[in-house]
């Protein structure tokens, strides 16, 4: 089936539960708090194979210099489609004319990053505080 890409910002707490465990990502435990970010995200692009939502990138953003990738995910059985690599370019296209485009990549997902554009920094690294443990 084609994958279908929208710009939208409503998703029901099973879609979304479904796709974050589908990764295993621990905030697919809290599917509530996952359909109020999605609607405080100033940029959500979401990829479907029909009714199934399959991927997800989501943004924030200062409004003129600085964009923060905070999701890319795609189910597992879809990977290795392109899904994602469209995904992100989706966000470059729209944040082409901002000064920085950031994402916090996990150390197994530095490749992909780097094949989108991304750069690994020398100088900083990322830093949490939190209770989520994925």
């Amino acid at each position: 089936m084609e994958i279908i890409y929208k710009d939208i910002h409503d998703f029901t707490e099973e879609q979304l539960k479904d796709l974050f465990l589908s990764v295993e990502w621990s905030s697919g435990h809290y599917p509530d708090k996952l359909v109020t970010a999605m609607k405080n995200f100033e940029t959500v692009f979401s990829a479907w194979d029909g009714d199934k939502l399959v991927g997800m990138i989501c943004a924030m953003d200062d409004g003129v210099m600085n964009a923060y990738v905070h999701y890319l995910l795609v189910r597992p059985e879809y990977q290795d489609r392109k899904i994602g690599r469209e995904l992100v370019e989706m966000i470059k296209k729209k944040y082409a004319d901002y000064l920085r485009v950031i994402v916090i990549a996990y150390n197994t997902e530095l490749k992909f990053y780097e094949r989108c554009g991304f750069e690994k920094s020398d100088v900083s690294s990322p830093m949490f505080i939190t209770s989520l443990w994925t």
